[in-house]
């Protein structure tokens, strides 16, 4: 568990309360993913988010931000909203510290995110904790797609610790280098350098 001032975010399968406890007794804040097979808390918060007068209500206040990023050559929008009015969630006193509920709205077919935290209201915050967790979690996939990691049987715990480092140090260079044409998955990089090693040995060694 990390130390005082940090904030922790978790995956919806971490969100448990007993994890937003130990999170608050270490002076930490939590940002919790939801999904929807918790039904309860998930469905009463994404019927709340979504009504476009709270929407409207959210940006009145400050407590809403929308930023344009590059990703996987496009432009993908992104919206936040982030709200404390909270007194009218069932349950809310069994999550300790819970101080807040948010949104992450993304691209133009709206796929949402939804998260309750014990930070205070700050959008900015709420923002860096929701994409801090996208980035650990695209990590997380690309070793399980490109290096089938979660195949691994590696039954020694000092030998599969190296080959995970082997493996982050890998996709990093793969993110990096250019094989064959731009834009071409990782996955398809690692086949593609596999095939010929040493004509790429050069570019890969440089990083």
């Amino acid at each position: 568990m990390q130390i005082k001032g940090q904030i922790i975010t978790i995956d919806a399968m971490g969100t448990q309360k007993g994890i937003a406890e130990k999170v608050r007794k270490k002076r930490a804040d939590y940002v919790l993913a939801l999904k929807g097979n918790q039904m309860g808390i998930y469905e009463d918060i994404k019927l709340y988010l979504s009504d476009p007068e709270v929407q409207q209500e959210i940006r009145k206040k400050g407590d809403y931000l929308c930023t344009v990023e590059k990703a996987h050559g496009q432009l993908e929008r992104r919206k936040y909203y982030q709200t404390g009015e909270i007194k009218w969630l069932s349950g809310r006193k069994e999550w300790k510290g819970l101080k807040s509920i948010g949104m992450e709205e993304k691209g133009e077919r709206k796929e949402n995110r939804y998260y309750i935290s014990s930070l205070s209201p700050e959008i900015e915050s709420f923002r860096r904790a929701v994409r801090g967790h996208w980035s650990v979690e695209s990590m997380h996939w690309h070793l399980d797609v490109t290096f089938r990691e979660d195949a691994n049987t590696t039954l020694d715990k000092q030998a599969a610790q190296n080959q995970n480092i082997i493996r982050k140090w890998s996709l990093s260079i793969l993110k990096m280098v250019e094989v064959l044409k731009p834009g071409l998955s990782m996955k398809k990089k690692r086949f593609a350098i596999s095939l010929c090693p040493t004509k790429y040995l050069e570019e890969v060694l440089s990083f």
